[in-house]
């Protein structure tokens, strides 16, 4: 059966239009009679580019042709598929669910329309056509159709660079989250190595505690990475205590001591400052202040600086307190040298029970040879670039 000239076959004749060929909108005609085929090409050709198709098979092949119709004309009647069978499947298609149907149909009854407006066409016009009516009717979905696409592509385009500003936007935080960290740190005499070491053991006990069904609600992937990001802050409070007690290469006296055991609190003082200044509550500083104010207290209820114990204590300082005692032990510091790694792993199975959570210790067992990996990818003589930390 043969087909008058339309696309993808051109036209024998040029249509009169402001806008270059390949910038016209397209429309797809579907229908088995020739003569409709013909009545339709002529009637469009001039505004628009037209396909044609005379079934459902190669409708559905000319619908994915690029560029893609920008609106589809389909009767209903026609052998093998039909119209409302090609509406659905083109509805299906992720490529072409957004492409306008318009049933062109001699089916005019009230069941016939609601059938193909349930498939999912936009407009439905019986036969015998009037020129007028479906020249207006395909002008108006034309246009609604390139008013959507470009809301589509706005909303797009705005989609990436809102990505783009959070991701900066979240880089910059992580900077000046570690800068800040870093400060107490390096009063300390410690590193911005101890600091990714310590993120990435909370980390690596976090998942692998959110592998038992006792705590997998507790510890999703957001509050795992939240975890991440705020465990370098645990010794924020440090830039409190007086260079003399915190930088003292000796056993600190009794009173000494003391002072020293502020940390905790003013690192809490530091962060809770820092939460008032916002709108609504942040669960990373949330995260930020259990960790810092708590990771010195013990299971057994004998750590400070609240005597809190059991799960009374935070998970998140919980968590902190094994990577921390972990790190500090296999780390040289001037007033004691470092242990390795079986002398560090022995010291925190011991304390399971009184300084840490047993459950937390079991899941540290299962990952120490992952902590001896962290330790020397992190170790103190191969230091990682700060933008990276």
């Amino acid at each position: 059966m043969s087909l008058p000239p339309a696309e993808p076959i051109a036209a024998t004749r040029t249509p009169p239009s402001t806008l270059a060929d390949s910038e016209r909108p397209t429309v797809l005609v579907v229908d088995d009679t020739p003569e409709n085929l013909q009545l339709m090409n002529g009637l469009l050709r001039e505004h628009w580019r037209v396909r044609l198709a005379n079934n459902g098979e190669t409708a559905l092949q000319l619908a994915v042709h690029q560029p893609l119709p920008d609106l589809v004309l389909l009767d209903v009647m026609m052998p093998g598929i039909d119209g409302y069978a090609v509406c659905r499947r083109l509805k299906a298609d992720p490529l072409t669910r957004h492409i306008p149907v318009i049933f062109l149909t001699a089916r005019d009854q009230d069941e016939d329309q609601q059938l193909g407006f349930s498939c999912g066409c936009v407009d439905y016009i019986t036969k015998p056509i009037s020129p007028p009516l479906v020249m207006a009717r395909v002008s108006t979905h034309i246009a609604l159709k390139r008013a959507n696409d470009r809301l589509a592509d706005n909303n797009r385009t705005l989609q990436v660079e809102l990505e783009r500003r959070t991701d900066e936007v979240q880089r910059v935080q992580d900077v000046t989250i570690m800068a800040m960290a870093s400060l107490a740190e390096t009063r300390d005499n410690e590193t911005g190595m101890h600091l990714r070491r310590t993120q990435n053991y909370v980390k690596r006990l976090a998942q692998r505690l959110a592998t038992d069904s006792r705590y997998a609600e507790e510890l999703s992937e957001e509050v795992i990475e939240q975890l991440f990001k705020s465990a370098p802050l645990h010794d924020i409070g440090k830039v409190g205590i007086p260079d003399g007690i915190l930088l003292k290469p000796g056993r600190l006296t009794p009173q000494e001591f003391q002072i020293m055991k502020d940390h905790p609190v003013l690192g809490d003082r530091i962060l809770a400052s820092a939460e008032r200044r916002l709108e609504s509550p942040s669960t990373f500083l949330r995260f930020a202040r259990e960790i810092a104010r708590h990771h010195h207290e013990n299971w057994d209820g004998s750590g400070y600086p609240d005597g809190l114990a059991g799960e009374a204590i935070p998970l998140s300082a919980r968590l902190m307190a094994v990577a921390d005692v972990y790190d500090a032990l296999i780390s040289k510091r001037c007033y004691k040298s470092a242990f390795d790694h079986d002398q560090a792993c022995a010291f925190i199975l011991q304390a399971s029970g009184s300084k840490f959570d047993p459950t937390i210790v079991d899941a540290f067992r299962a990952l120490m040879a992952d902590f001896a990996a962290i330790a020397a990818r992190y170790r103190d003589s191969n230091p990682v670039p700060f933008d990276q930390i």
